[in-house]
């Protein structure tokens, strides 16, 4: 009996966390398109949204609220079953990310130490890798599904482009995984801690895995797949109400849990700069070290959603030509270059070999 309580406590945990994880990050990206629609008012010289509440701040929720009212529209001639099973796949498979992320060390309540990691899997980066994999057939079928040659086509954009880049993120990260010797996500972040971020180590991987980051999101520059001038919105142009709220809000979620990630491996995680984290926990307490390390995880994570908005409203969308050469002449090549490299230089340092 004593072991089917702990069972039960620990269902308990895990339960309450991903409610806590799926409900963050619903809630971060609904305000991800506020903070989105601010920084491009700035950027143009105008004010943004300014009607809806203080400061426009509830503009998310009357944009939500729209969408659930839209009238739903299924084309006559599309495959009904597979034109919901699109939008949904897209929502799913974005949200399933964030069950390998560690968001923090550890609280204790109810005299447990409860982790703030859902899943502690040994092949952490196997499964995003998996699961973003997993994410184009989400676009691939709501555009087949839709029975409109423009979004096929953007269908078929956007699982040629994610493939592509897909390659040289993976090659990047195999340099990681070389200096790292895990595939735990919590693993490298504790190392993160004791030792330098990952991005004082592997730069040219994080600038590869950066560039691909923003390919897989299709964010611009590399949104063609939804091209308004050229595929009039590309794969959900035949979407409607929530069905097409599903796949604008799995691009911001995409978005912060792709941010989470690119920090668990290149800046540490929930590690704070400058600060001995071993020390500071005997100082104020476990719990309260978490609230602090959280608080730094998020900042970190805020820096590159600022990054993803900046660059749309900088940097113009590329040709489809341009998008490939770059992905198959440049970053494959870089990727490799840098695996070799890195390999070298362990093999070098683990025979006690100078120059």
């Amino acid at each position: 009996m004593h072991l089917l309580a702990i069972d039960w406590a620990v269902f308990t945990e895990k339960l309450v966390l991903i409610i806590v994880v799926v409900s963050a990050s619903l809630v971060i990206a609904m305000y991800s398109t506020y903070a989105e629609r601010k920084i491009a008012a700035i950027i143009q010289d105008r004010r943004g949204p300014n009607r809806a509440g203080p400061f426009g701040i509830l503009q998310p929720l009357a944009d939500g609220l729209k969408l659930f009212f839209k009238e739903e529209i299924i084309p006559k001639f599309s495959s009904k079953f597979l034109f919901i099973l699109g939008p949904s796949i897209a929502m799913l498979t974005a949200i399933m990310i964030g069950a390998v992320i560690p968001w923090g060390n550890k609280i204790h309540l109810f005299n447990r130490d409860i982790s703030l990691q859902i899943a502690d899997v040994n092949i952490g980066i196997l499964y995003v890798f998996g699961i973003v994999s997993l994410g184009v057939y989400g676009i691939m079928i709501g555009g087949w599904a839709s029975n409109n040659k423009f979004s096929l086509l953007g269908a078929m954009r956007a699982a040629s482009q994610i493939i592509s880049y897909e390659l040289a993120m993976g090659i990047s990260l195999i340099a990681l995984l070389m200096l790292s010797g895990t595939l735990s996500l919590k693993t490298m972040v504790d190392q993160q801690m004791d030792h330098w971020w990952y991005i004082f180590k592997q730069p040219l991987g994080f600038l590869i895995f950066l560039v691909c980051a923003f390919a897989e999101t299709n964010r611009t520059p590399f949104d063609l797949s939804e091209a308004e001038n050229e595929l009039i919105g590309g794969y959900h142009s035949e979407y409607s109400s929530m069905k097409l709220g599903f796949y604008l809000f799995a691009e911001y979620v995409n978005m912060f849990l792709s941010s989470a990630v690119m920090v668990t491996l290149f800046f540490g995680g929930y590690d704070i700069p400058f600060v001995n984290d071993h020390t500071l926990i005997n100082t104020i307490g476990t719990n309260w070290m978490a609230v602090l390390q959280g608080g730094a995880f998020f900042i970190k994570i805020v820096c590159f959603l600022f990054l993803f908005m900046w660059v749309r409203w900088t940097i113009p969308r590329f040709r489809y030509d341009q998008l490939m050469n770059l992905g198959w002449k440049i970053l494959l090549p870089l990727a490799l270059f840098n695996m070799l490299v890195t390999g070298a230089i362990i093999l070098l340092h683990q025979n006690n070999w100078h120059f």
